[in-house]
């Protein structure tokens, strides 16, 4: 007689509040041996607080946790491991002065030489198809290579369960499926899965089941098989999605914003050197910039933003006018608005609140500033409109950053420089993290931005997003940007061999282009 095995992970009324919010209200999860579960919900639905309970990082006021059929409590994230439990965080804990490799080595619980360290780190790079040097400072990594870390470190443990959020926003199309394949096979071996994804066709994909809360609640279960990522969006919002409202027809005027053999040398040792880009984002123009982390892009939108100065007059031009030499500052005067790819202590400050942070960026645009000094009514009033105007969740004005989840952050983030209503608006991963209902509501914000003339560049990972935002879209690569190319004239596998095809080589990269089309798919 074949005795079925206990659940995997089972949790029974489990409940947790904090000051003024309940984050998880009497939720119950079950995951079974080598299933793959998704769990969803929209940004500050309650997902982050259960899973570091399952992980350890906080304790249950209510209910239980049990783990391969015992009941545990689960203390710390060392006592996590200890049953098997691994963990990839969307926001890393990373050390910026040290190693790649001494940054793994410090999240091993056990003790092993370099060499069986070495071994091991290249195994997993192996079997998930990720490149990562093992002798790279952190600080010099793009996010994106940052979350690889996390991924390694937590596969290094051979997990019995392997909680992943947001495993994919750093992936090709191919890598993507890569990485799929794996996690099957892990599955198939009797790896649990909880999967954490706000790319919705990834869950239909991948995943056996899924459980959605929403306003820390269990509201469904379902069989992400036998729904569509729309079905799915609007159980976790509660509504029906909006569909993103494009002009039937888009004229462009004239290049708000421009780059001409603009050529920069490696920020550091581990950087990227910009090779001779050249864009043109014309008034009403969505811009895209596709490419897989660590090709060019942080510093693509430094040297637009301002944060690096070009080394030649002329290389960037902003409604006509030379900007090249020109500072942030400046660069904002003139209309020019932009938000990096790292939202933690580069968009935003966490120990400042969302009026000192909104008065950042906007305290020249919005005219806050009064006889030198920042008028607090002025820049709490546009703080608080930021707040009102895209939905966050937040106490108010007063509310630090740091307080925000990631998305709720996000959208403020965005907020505040699209109402600055910029001439031109450079954003790097707009929705990264960002929940579908979310999503929708800053891309619709970004189409609107663009139908009121602004110049808008895109640079994003995600090529969904990219081919239903943009009317034109190009690949950074190794520092080179591919020529421009016509959403809609250009398929998403074509993209995805020239964003993680052959880096550097662009006679290569043209002839997999060319046998693409003639052998499609």
């Amino acid at each position: 007689m074949n005795v079925e095995p206990p659940l995997r992970l089972k949790l029974t009324g489990v409940s947790k509040s904090f000051p003024g919010v309940r984050a998880n209200d009497n939720v119950n999860l079950s995951v079974k041996p080598g299933e793959i579960h998704a769990l969803l919900g929209e940004n500050g639905a309650g997902k982050s607080t259960l899973v570091k309970m399952i992980y350890g990082i906080l304790a249950p006021d209510e209910g239980q946790i049990i783990f391969d059929g015992a009941p545990t409590r689960i203390s710390n994230p060392r006592a996590a491991r200890r049953l098997g439990i691994g963990m990839v965080f969307q926001h890393f804990s990373l050390f910026e002065a040290m190693t790649v490799l001494e940054n793994i080595a410090l999240g091993l619980d056990s003790r092993l030489s370099s060499r069986e360290l070495l071994a091991e780190f290249n195994r997993v790079l192996e079997a998930y198809q990720l490149k990562l040097d093992p002798r790279r400072i952190v600080s010099t990594l793009s996010v994106g290579e940052r979350q690889r870390i996390e991924i390694v470190r937590a596969l290094l443990l051979n997990p019995r369960l392997l909680i992943m959020d947001e495993p994919t926003s750093v992936l090709t199309p191919q890598e993507v499926e890569q990485l799929f394949e794996t996690l099957r096979k892990l599955a198939a071996n009797g790896c649990s899965i909880l999967y954490i994804s706000h790319k919705l066709h990834e869950i239909v994909a991948l995943c056996d089941t899924a459980t959605i809360l929403r306003g820390g609640k269990v509201v469904a279960h379902c069989d992400p098989k036998r729904e569509t990522s729309r079905s799915m969006a609007e159980m976790m919002i509660g509504a029906n999605l909006k569909e993103i409202a494009k002009p039937a027809t888009r004229s462009f005027g004239q290049p708000k914003l421009a780059a001409q053999g603009l050529s920069l040398a490696k920020p550091s040792e581990f950087g990227v050197a910009l090779q001779d880009v050249a864009l043109e984002v014309r008034a009403g123009e969505i811009f895209g910039v596709a490419g897989v982390a660590g090709n060019g892009q942080n510093e693509l939108l430094s040297a637009i933003s301002g944060e690096t100065l070009a080394p030649t007059s002329g290389a960037i031009t902003l409604a006509g006018a030379d900007v090249g030499r020109l500072g942030v500052t400046e660069r904002r005067n003139l209309g020019l608005c932009a938000v990096p790819e790292e939202r933690n202590g580069h968009a935003a400050v966490g120990e400042f609140s969302l009026t000192d942070n909104g008065s950042l960026t906007g305290r020249d645009r919005m005219e806050m500033v009064r006889f030198g000094l920042i008028d607090p009514t002025k820049a709490t009033n546009y703080a608080a409109e930021v707040i009102g105007a895209y939905t966050v969740k937040a106490t108010g004005p007063g509310a630090l950053a740091g307080s925000l989840s990631g998305g709720n952050l996000q959208k403020f983030i965005m907020g505040r420089e699209i109402l600055q209503s910029p001439e031109a608006l450079v954003v790097c991963q707009p929705t990264w993290g960002v929940d579908a209902g979310a999503a929708a509501a800053i891309h619709q914000a970004i189409v609107d931005l663009a139908a009121r003339g602004s110049a808008v560049m895109v640079i994003s990972q995600d090529l969904d997003e990219l081919l239903t935002l943009c009317d034109t879209v190009a690949v950074i690569n190794l520092g080179r940007l591919s020529a421009p190319m016509k959403v809609g004239e250009v398929s998403i596998e074509e993209i995805g061999l020239l964003m993680g095809g052959v880096h550097g080589d662009p006679a290569a990269t043209v002839e997999m282009t060319e046998a693409l089309h003639a052998h499609p798919a």
